[in-house]
């Protein structure tokens, strides 16, 4: 199964996306980095320039056909500039509105929040969203991980690159049970 990776052209938490990436290829699937330029995004250790990744599509070209699932890898900068682009907002939302599964970490749900597809769902995130996820209509949780299936498809979410393990392990686990679809 073929997994979208989506990433703003700059910071990205380097760790939030290279370990999800690797557990996505441990678990057999395909993940590709799609972002809304193209090139390289620069990732971030931090606040810190980490290294550099190739794109391999842009967000306008991209389909949820395409795609299995979604990751939303967090980072301050990253999600902050994936809200403000209109394709980006469009192409996350497109997995809700299509029951496949999406899995974010850390400040990813800003992104989550401006597709609207929090209401009624309990998610964990990076603390300082907490305000930000209930004025969506989400509930916020201070738990490692948290899956939801309430609405369509299934939402993994994580809180820092501190519960990688656990996220990864949830969200291959959902992913697995999709079969593809």
């Amino acid at each position: 199964m073929r997994i979208a990776f989506l990433v703003a052209p700059e910071g990205v938490e380097q760790v939030e996306l290279t370990q999800p990436w690797r557990a996505v290829t441990e678990a057999g699937h395909t993940p590709r980095l799609v972002s809304t330029d193209s090139g390289r995004i620069q990732a971030f250790n931090h606040l810190d320039k980490a290294d550099t990744f190739p794109v391999d599509q842009l967000v306008d070209d991209a389909s949820v056909k395409e795609y299995g699932a979604l990751v939303l890898p967090g980072g301050v900068a990253n999600p902050d500039l994936l809200r403000t682009n209109e394709q980006a907002v469009a192409f996350v939302k497109s997995f809700f509105d299509a029951g496949k599964p999406v899995a974010a970490i850390c400040h990813a749900p800003w992104t989550l929040i401006e597709a609207d597809v929090l209401r009624g769902r309990t998610l964990t995130s990076w603390p300082s969203l907490r305000t930000d996820i209930r004025n969506a209509g989400g509930s916020w949780v201070d738990e490692q991980v948290k899956v939801c299936d309430g609405g369509p498809g299934t939402l993994i979410t994580s809180r820092n690159p501190d519960d990688l393990k656990a996220f990864c392990e949830a969200f291959t686990a959902e992913f697995a049970k999709t079969g593809g679809q």
